[in-house]
């Protein structure tokens, strides 16, 4: 075809119509996809139908050439093949010529997690007395006590809360739900949090109606990722916390926290919503380093 945009924004509609995609996924889709049009332009390709796999290594090596991790060179070549395959699909073209590709090995890294005494560090920082400690420490609560991603976090609404039988109803990636128990800690927080605090934050909102998102900011509206982010490091600053912690440290931590007290990796792997075990098996690793270090600090013979 040669009107590469139209190809894309073709595979765009099936994203979003048949694979229900969420617009972040999207993006990334979109910024891969560009960024080997532009390659294209600049070897002069036309079509789409002209590229061969000796332009696909030419591409690979560019990558390598601008410094490109191994994780980021298997995304852009992942969405360039499901592209592809979507087009050969679609019949618009008759070969896909990103299956003869083979991904780079990822570099396996282990995830960073919090120690209990960092934790509870960070508990202790709150003023609960206030709105938005009321709303920080619920917000820390909860990213602890269910392992949910952020994004999944700023997307609870009240409906979503079963004070009765402990559990949150998550909105989770590709449009997926599930429902994640959480703990009496949280219970408490929340509940404080929302009868009291929530209230007086929804107070201040220029808009005379409520919404039903539970996490607002300052203004009552409802909070997004980097306000998320931003209470989080206020509290790390509070805490007097040396180390660089993200949120999604929390999702490490509660995940690397139930492997260590012995869960089972199916349970883990149905509380973090992830597609495949493979994700939630990163975590041994770092269960297995915790069981090295107990054996080299307690055992006789170490």
């Amino acid at each position: 075809m040669k009107n590469v945009n139209v190809c894309l924004n073709f595979f765009i509609e099936y994203l979003q119509i048949e694979k229900n995609y969420s617009q972040y996924t999207i993006v990334s889709y979109i910024s891969d996809i560009e960024d080997f049009f532009t390659f294209m332009k600049k070897e002069v390709i036309q079509h789409l139908e002209d590229i061969t796999y000796h332009d696909i290594r030419l591409y690979l090596t560019t990558l390598h050439k601008r410094n490109y991790s191994r994780k980021s060179i298997s995304r852009k070549i992942s969405s360039l093949r499901s592209f592809f395959k979507f087009l050969v699909r679609e019949e618009k073209l008759k070969d896909n010529p990103f299956t003869l590709v083979s991904l780079p090995k990822r570099e396996q890294k282990i995830p960073k997690f919090l120690y209990e005494e960092e934790i509870e560090k960070l508990f202790a920082v709150s003023d609960l007395q206030t709105p938005l400690g009321q709303r920080n420490q619920a917000i820390l609560e909860v990213l602890y006590g269910t392992g949910i991603r952020v994004s999944e976090c700023c997307n609870i609404k009240m409906s979503d809360i079963d004070f009765a039988i402990g559990t949150v109803l998550v909105n989770g990636k590709g449009g997926k739900q599930r429902y994640v128990p959480f703990g009496s800690f949280a219970h408490d927080a929340i509940e404080q949090y929302v009868h009291d605090g929530r209230k007086q934050l929804i107070s201040k909102r220029k808009a005379s109606e409520d919404h039903s998102y539970l996490f607002v900011n300052h203004r009552g509206d409802p909070i997004t990722d980097r306000g998320i982010r931003h209470a989080l490091n206020e509290m790390i600053k509070k805490a007097s916390l040396t180390l660089h912690i993200h949120p999604h440290m929390f999702r490490h931590t509660f995940a690397t926290h139930l492997l260590n007290e012995g869960a089972d990796m199916r349970s883990v792997q149905e509380l973090l919503g992830h597609a495949h075990l493979s994700s939630t098996q990163v975590y041994t690793h770092v269960t297995k380093e915790h069981l090295k270090k107990i054996y080299m600090s307690h055992h006789p013979r170490a």
